[in-house]
């Protein structure tokens, strides 16, 4: 089973071409998942947010341990002991993940893949400077905006985030229907809930799990990432010289699904050749 650990915002919808262009890459032959983040998208209308009740007493669901958990029990409540796993995991499901690894070693984790990780020093990084301030004093102010907002038809909803994404040549159109999310009240307030989360609690690499698990990890850098600069590739690259480390040379953004979702399937199903004949 294929499952993927998503970034925050950790809506499934935004890697929905992703997981398509990896099932055709996979040639179909085995399930690819997606699990959103607990808190993260509107439930069906006429269904209410609820916390489930096995992770209830986590007192913190929406937050990091949180969704870590919330990971571990979907695993647990879906996928056989036997089965063997390749996770795959964009930014802030990087870290999710090595804690995973950390607290159910039990998982027949065959291979994790880690794009463009944020797994040490989010605040230090240079997107992290400009967003902790926002993100740990200033979120409340933003919730009376989305609730305004929320009231709107969901076309003029689509139309806005069209016209913030309007730098980009060829936007993904699911990452558009899937951003009508983020005028709930509700969602934001999780999602940014939990990036704050992310400020204090992401600061050293665990470098023990990473060292206990090194043959079963790639990682993959953005050269020009602002969550996760380039000297950070250096460094791990450094203390794990036997580790598969790789920099992106396509120019790839750390957003990758919202305008590379076929390039960065196609090129994980080159890397994963070799683990597809052990499943």
């Amino acid at each position: 089973v294929f499952c993927l650990l998503a970034g925050n915002p950790g809506l499934a919808g935004y890697y929905r071409t992703f997981i398509q262009a990896l099932y055709c890459g996979l040639n179909q032959q085995y399930p690819v998942w997606v699990v959103s983040h607990a808190g993260h998208c509107k439930p069906p209308s006429g269904m209410e947010m609820i916390e489930d009740t096995d992770i209830k007493e986590l007192e913190d669901v929406f937050g990091l341990n949180g969704q870590v958990e919330h990971k571990l029990n979907f695993l647990k409540k879906n996928v056989s002991k036997d089965i063997k796993l390749v996770l795959i995991a964009h930014s802030i499901g990087c870290y999710i993940t090595l804690e995973m690894m950390k607290r159910a070693s039990e998982l027949q984790v065959l291979r994790s893949v880690l794009l463009f990780p944020t797994i040490e020093r989010m605040a230090q990084s240079p997107q992290g400077k400009l967003m902790t301030p926002l993100l740990c004093k200033l979120r409340y102010a933003l919730y009376m905006p989305v609730y305004l907002l929320s009231f709107l038809p969901d076309g003029v909803k689509a139309s806005l985030v069209r016209f913030a994404l309007r730098g980009m040549k060829s936007c993904d159109e699911s990452s558009i229907t899937t951003s009508i999310n983020l005028f709930s009240v509700d969602c934001v307030a999780n999602i940014l809930y939990m990036a704050s989360q992310e400020m204090m609690k992401v600061v050293e690499r665990d470098s023990t799990t990473i060292k206990q698990n090194l043959k079963k990890l790639i990682f993959y850098y953005g050269t020009g990432d602002s969550w996760c600069p380039q000297h950070y590739y250096d460094e791990i690259k450094m203390d794990f010289p036997d580790g598969d480390i790789r920099l992106c040379e396509k120019g790839l953004r750390h957003a990758f699904v919202l305008d590379a979702s076929k390039e960065m399937a196609a090129m994980i199903t080159d890397w994963l050749q070799d683990d597809l004949t052990k499943l």
